[in-house]
């Protein structure tokens, strides 16, 4: 067993026999405990299983891998008390999920909503790939009253908000370590907020979390492409499919533009590969590229004026 460098992930990985000292422990530290499930193997009579769990705000977002391991909330498990609704996002394969006498198949992409109070079976196969966004009833309950209505079904309409949620639930997983507390809860309302739309309980407007996610997945698509000399406005919103204008109305949402969020990140960046002993020896000129600036009197300009000194002095040359 394996445990992520961060107090609020955890990565844990069992692989071998369905039975002794070390399968016990880890099904009772890992399955019941933290993920309020039992497991047995879905293939053979061993289990080959690896599971990251995030907490964030008060979810719990989880991505099971493997070739055999079956989850399941039994009798004996469901006198816990538990009763979170879990959303089943399918990424690969054919996800089989039972609630009681009910038999879901979920194809790539397709999403179900679980009750956590009920009988249920979800099974981790080869080939076969999921992740989970588990919140407290109260609370989606409490943003969206209609929520249990989606229970048990198949959400496979509103594709261009399905692929929002699963890139929201991994840019979430990935963030959740460096948040702050405040982060955190922002980040899970946006969740519980694009979950209630799916479900179609309440404004069907883009509005609130919605909006709130799509920009934070147009952020995290520009700091991974800083170094792009061909970054632009229009290919961002292009490539989340929003006019540029639609774009533009984001930043000003939140009090600033493309052009100044990009220069920001993108003197973060060169001042960090400054400082970084690595790049000692490389030359200002392909630190300033390597951020993604094309023009070195620019880069030195606007570097001074954001950090008062040169790069060169900014490392110590």
């Amino acid at each position: 067993m394996d445990s992520a460098n961060a107090p609020n992930v955890f990565v844990k990985s069992y692989k071998g026999a369905s039975s002794g000292r070390e399968y016990e422990a880890w099904r009772e530290e890992t399955c019941r405990l933290l993920c309020r499930l039992d497991i047995s193997p879905s293939e053979g009579d061993s289990i080959d299983c690896q599971l990251r769990v995030s907490l964030l705000g008060g979810l719990t977002l989880s991505v099971p891998s493997g070739s055999s391991a079956h989850f399941e909330r039994t009798r004996e498990i469901l006198r816990d008390g538990y009763d979170d609704l879990v959303l089943v996002i399918a990424t690969a394969g054919r996800v089989l999920i039972t609630q009681e006498e009910r038999e879901i198949e979920l194809s790539e992409s397709q999403m179900c909503l679980m009750d956590m109070s009920l009988l249920s079976k979800i099974s981790q196969r080869d080939g076969v790939q999921f992740k989970t966004v588990a919140m407290p009833r109260s609370t989606l309950l409490t943003a969206y009253p209609r929520a249990e209505n989606g229970i048990s079904q198949v959400l496979g309409d509103r594709p261009k908000l399905r692929e929002t949620i699963s890139r929201y639930h991994d840019l979430s997983t990935n963030l959740a370590p460096h948040l702050d507390v405040v982060g955190q809860q922002l980040m899970a309302q946006h969740m519980v907020d694009l979950v209630g739309l799916l479900l179609g309980t309440e404004a069907e407007r883009e509005s609130g979390g919605h909006a709130a996610a799509r920009f934070d997945l147009m952020r995290a698509d520009m700091l991974a492409s800083l170094g792009r000399h061909d970054l632009s406005l229009g290919s961002i919103a292009r490539k989340h499919g929003l006019s540029q204008r639609h774009a533009q109305r984001f930043f000003a949402q939140a009090e600033t533009t493309f052009t100044e969020f990009v220069l920001e990140h993108r003197l973060m960046l060169a001042r960090k590969l400054l400082l970084d002993p690595i790049n000692r020896s490389r030359k200002i000129i392909d630190v300033a590229y390597l951020s993604g600036f094309a023009d070195l009197s620019y880069f030195n300009r606007a570097f001074r004026q954001r950090f008062g000194m040169t790069p060169t002095e900014m490392r110590g040359d």
